[in-house]
């Protein structure tokens, strides 16, 4: 039996036009104000948005090898609780998906385990040491990309070889940008006020755009496709935008904690830990623009789940990462959109439409015969975010406590409810 929902308004063509849709055999049948009932499960969506299902090109998913983390039942599980019908996991695994018989483990557990859709990427490097390239013609067939996620590519020749053979592959790279030898040994924050006044070791924001600025040269030699991770700094954005005003095929993402929050938002709390760290607010306010213009292509989490214990030494001594799919859109949405900062199409676009369109993938478009993955939102269930109730098994967030005004009410992806939550009454803030 297919999917009808009815009364809800579809984001079609950066607008939302109230009609009903019909979902059957994985598949967007119909669109159409009144249609029959008849050989559909029916779904009242009065006063919901329904958008092409969220995806997310930057999770951790931790499995094979760390699933005391994360594993890919429960990092799949709170990307449906977020609204996400697809996620692209990084390669920072046990065994690192370098060949083709490493890549083969996690892909049987994403057939086994995945509640939404998941795209592996491979690794730059074997063992992502950055020493000796992967086996990068092996994994091209079923990879979405090539990282070495959570370390920079230190070596220029070694990052043009691998842009060459990306190319020519017809995948892009897709590089965290950090030059260690900007690093000061030890950081905990950015390399700004916040820093100094609490005497903390700070993280220079040079070792960002160094490397997003010799990547771009290579792109200029090579002609790969070339996406750069978790974007934080002014310096970043300005060079993304003018290497786009060259016609270069680059794209980049930031995260929602780098939209909203600035190093004097910081508290000595592990949950306020990840890399690179939040930066100032001139570099929040240069994301924002570079959001509205289009420099910044898409909001992606960087969902990097750890243990408690491992999230439990402050800043000092934490480990970087913090969750985010569970969090992104009541957030973004409450403090960008409500706020007039963004409008609510160019969030969607973000985090609905332009990924889809960087790396491939299937959906974003909500028209008949198109794949039936959608994302169903209330606008209007003010709440309490709760780290307790996650589905991830990760808790570290700097969202934790916050009042939103915005929820994820469904997510179906292949024409399949992953998640429902339909209520409508509200919490007290």
């Amino acid at each position: 039996m297919g999917l009808l929902l009815t009364g809800g308004a579809v984001f079609q063509n950066g607008s939302f036009v109230n009609t009903d849709i019909a979902m059957e055999g994985g598949r967007i049948v119909a669109l159409s104000p009144s249609l029959p009932r008849d050989g559909f499960s029916v779904i009242e969506l009065h006063d919901h948005l329904i958008v092409p299902g969220f995806v997310d090109v930057h999770v951790h998913l931790r499995e094979p090898g760390f699933s005391y983390k994360e594993t890919i039942f429960s990092g799949t599980a709170a990307a449906a609780a977020g609204g996400y019908t697809a996620v692209c996991a990084m390669p920072n695994l046990k065994p690192v998906p370098d060949s083709r018989e490493h890549l083969d483990v996690q892909l049987a557990l994403i057939r086994k385990n995945a509640k939404v859709r998941v795209y592996p990427y491979g690794a730059i490097t074997r063992g992502e040491q950055g020493e000796v390239l992967s086996d990068m013609a092996d994994l091209a067939a079923d990879v979405v990309g090539f990282s070495d996620d959570g370390r920079g590519v230190q070596s220029r020749q070694q990052m043009r070889q691998a842009m060459l053979l990306a190319k020519e592959l017809g995948r892009p790279i897709v590089a965290h940008c950090e030059d260690e030898s900007l690093l000061q040994t030890g950081w905990a924050v950015h390399a700004g006020d916040f820093a100094r006044r609490n005497g903390l070791p700070g993280n220079d924001p040079a070792s960002e755009w160094r490397q997003v600025e010799r990547d771009l040269q290579l792109v200029r030699e090579t002609g790969c496709p070339y996406h750069v991770c978790h974007v934080s700094t002014k310096e970043s954005v300005d060079l993304i935008r003018r290497a786009k005003a060259e016609g270069l095929p680059v794209s980049c993402e930031t995260g929602p904690h780098y939209l909203v929050l600035c190093d004097e938002d910081l508290q000595d709390e592990g949950r306020f830990k990840m890399n690179p760290p939040i930066r100032s607010a001139a570099d929040r306010e240069a994301l924002l623009q570079g959001l509205l213009d289009g420099t910044v292509d898409c909001i992606a989490t960087d969902h990097a789940p750890h243990s408690a214990e491992e999230k439990s030494q402050g800043l000092r001594g934490s480990l970087n990462g913090i969750v985010g799919l569970e969090t992104a859109f009541p957030v973004l949405y409450t403090m960008l959109v409500e706020t007039g900062l963004v409008p609510l199409p160019t969030l969607l676009n973000a985090l609905c439409v332009r990924p889809r369109q960087l790396f491939g993938l299937p959906g974003g478009t909500l028209a008949e015969g198109e794949v039936a993955d959608l994302t169903v939102l209330d606008v209007n269930r003010p709440h309490t975010i709760d780290s307790a109730a996650f589905r991830s098994l990760g808790r570290a967030t700097p969202f934790d406590g916050w009042g939103v005004s915005a929820a994820v009410a469904m997510t179906i992806c292949g024409g399949e409810l992953v998640f429902a939550d339909l209520r409508r009454e509200e919490e007290e803030l």
